[in-house]
């Protein structure tokens, strides 16, 4: 697979090495060789928002700034926008405040690009807690922090990117401080992708190289071969199996995904609680209908058991396998017929293995259920060793 996507890399770098080539050639002959029209459609932005000075090397935008067809870019409905202040440096000193926002909102800001896939950086303003939407569906979930950063990519087929920052908490500013846009090809198709979906032990923390709460979503990269898949972790903290359904994170990744792709799912602390309602049968009957959507897509759902907790220890053997109605979870790969990794034991036979206090360290202090940086570490380990195992991945990077 690595060989396979380094040639469609090389093939669509050809024409444009034929063309350069060609130039040359040209020069040599003394022929006239004619340059880019100056108002060619740029492929690549760097945007620093708000109304203080611009960072050199970007394009100031003010929330004032409308969209126009001559500038190919700018705020859908202005009027809706603020300028506001911002904690960090450089682009990250101010930012714009969405002051109407929703996956569907036309509050967006817009780019005119061509026909292709882009890397989409952004890194917002002083906020707690917001989620990025693009092309009317999420596409970041619950970014935390003053000047957070993340990168998706995601294929233009329209001429238009549309994309703004929404709710990820309630009641909390969402700000926009600067946006990059890189072509990544001029084909609009996404690489093979593992589609993450789960809960805060899986959800992303910022910053995303060095927080010190982690999910194992998160550090799934560090373990998977960046040349035969991207990750896209689409958790968030306290989500139960109907909320992911309902609410917009598997309306995103089914927007996306595809033959040849992995959604990853692991559901059922949450669900577990009293003030979520959710019965096991409900909640069994809820994953069921998310495992055959994507399998209707070609795509391969695998469902993933929870880890329990650090303290599930019993005469210096950990087991949690009556938690987080993980029974459901098990019997539901096998009627679907879909690749289960269950989690929940083989972290159990890992901390068996290392002993109740090495455990609790990989564990938030105070907190024996969310794990640190390390233990999401040791998690994202075991769950793509096993994939691995499965014939699921061609193996660790």
């Amino acid at each position: 697979m690595t060989a396979q996507r380094a040639a469609t890399r090389i093939a669509v770098r050809a024409p444009l090495a034929c063309c350069l080539a060609s130039a040359v050639l040209a020069a040599g002959a003394g022929l006239a060789v004619t340059a880019p029209a100056a108002n060619a459609e740029p492929s690549n932005y760097r945007f620093d928002f708000g109304g203080g000075p611009v960072e050199q090397g970007y394009t100031g935008v003010s929330a004032t700034d409308a969209y126009s067809p001559g500038k190919r870019y700018g705020f859908n409905t202005p009027e809706h926008m603020a300028n506001v202040p911002a904690k960090g440096t450089g682009a990250g000193s101010d930012a714009v405040r969405f002051l109407e926002y929703g996956t569907k909102s036309t509050n967006t800001f817009n780019v005119d690009l061509k026909e292709g896939l882009y890397k989409v950086t952004v890194t917002l303003g002083d906020t707690a807690r917001a989620s990025v939407a693009a092309e009317g569906v999420f596409q970041v979930m619950n970014m935390t922090g003053n000047g957070a950063t993340d990168s998706f990519e995601i294929p233009v087929t329209d001429g238009q990117l549309n994309l703004l920052v929404t709710e990820g908490k309630a009641g909390t500013a969402f700000t926009l401080s600067s946006l990059e846009i890189e072509k990544v090809s001029r084909h609009p198709a996404m690489d093979p992708t593992i589609w993450v979906g789960g809960d805060s032990t899986v959800a992303n923390y910022y910053p995303l190289e060095s927080s010190v709460q982690g999910g194992w979503g998160q550090l799934l990269p560090q373990y998977i071969d960046p040349a035969a898949f991207d990750i896209r972790n689409m958790a968030t903290g306290g989500q139960i199996a109907r909320g992911f359904r309902n609410d917009g994170q598997l309306e995103a990744i089914l927007k996306y995904i595809k033959p040849g792709d992995l959604f990853l799912l692991e559901m059922g602390i949450n669900d577990t609680a009293a003030k979520n309602a959710t019965s096991e049968a409900e909640f069994k009957e809820i994953m069921r209908d998310m495992v055959r959507q994507v399998a209707a897509t070609g795509a391969t759902p695998v469902l993933v058991t929870p880890q329990g907790r650090a303290t599930d220890f019993v005469d210096g053997v950990h087991s949690a396998v009556d938690r987080w109605y993980r029974h459901s979870t098990v019997a539901l790969a096998q009627e679907e017929n879909v690749p289960l990794v269950d989690l929940n034991v083989l972290s159990s036979a890992y901390f068996t293995e290392i002993g109740p206090e090495a455990t609790l360290a990989l564990f938030m202090t105070g907190d024996t259920l969310h794990p640190n940086r390390a233990g999401a570490g040791e998690l994202a380990r075991l769950v793509a060793g096993d994939l691995a195992r499965q014939g699921l991945l061609p193996g660790p990077a």
